[in-house]
């Protein structure tokens, strides 16, 4: 069996599973997440419990248990505690600011770059230069930070540009001064 897909999740008192044919929703003091589960994956609740199984162990049936497990505890945990990715913003002029939800950010181009959330997606600023993404969906706010990122990626010269919170950017030397002879 999966080592990943055989372990139980944990569903904390305040969380409620509905599985409604393919379709399982999950709600939470956070919010509620709904997602289909493939066609040969069965989820079910126990006892505080909620437990994935496969039809069989062909190959194809073993990765689809992992995953479906992990995207599952991944709701559970995003209906409870909610994710976030952290960002920041290096460069002399570079700086980001709130305009109402929006996110309006200065980059060095000729104009500001203005980024409205997603649904259940939201930004907080810590001082100029640190954004966090927050929401309950871990993909949704895996990807928005991928996103922002992808609009000023960090130079690999100088470093100037839109990080992670904590990524190391290597960065490349300069030209060498070439000697006269």
């Amino acid at each position: 069996m999966s080592r990943i897909g055989r372990l139980p999740i944990p569903l904390p008192k305040e969380v409620a599973v509905a599985i409604e044919g393919n379709e399982i929703t999950i709600k939470g003091p956070r919010g509620e997440l709904r997602r289909p589960l493939p066609p040969d994956m069965t989820a079910t609740t126990q006892e505080g419990k909620l437990l994935v199984s496969r039809p069989s162990d062909s190959r194809q049936h073993r990765a689809l248990h992992g995953l479906t497990r992990s995207l599952l505890a991944g709701m559970v945990e995003g209906v409870t505690h909610g994710f976030q990715k952290s960002l920041e913003i290096v460069g002399v002029g570079y700086r980001a600011q709130k305009d109402g939800d929006n996110l309006v950010l200065q980059l060095g181009f000729t104009h500001p770059v203005k980024v409205p959330p997603l649904p259940g997606i939201s930004f907080v600023l810590e001082g100029t230069n640190k954004v966090t993404v927050a929401g309950i969906n871990k993909e949704l706010v895996g990807q928005v930070a991928a996103n922002l990122r992808a609009i000023k990626p960090p130079d690999h010269y100088k470093g100037k540009g839109i990080r992670y919170a904590g990524e190391h950017v290597r960065l490349k030397a300069g030209k060498a001064l070439s000697k006269k002879t």
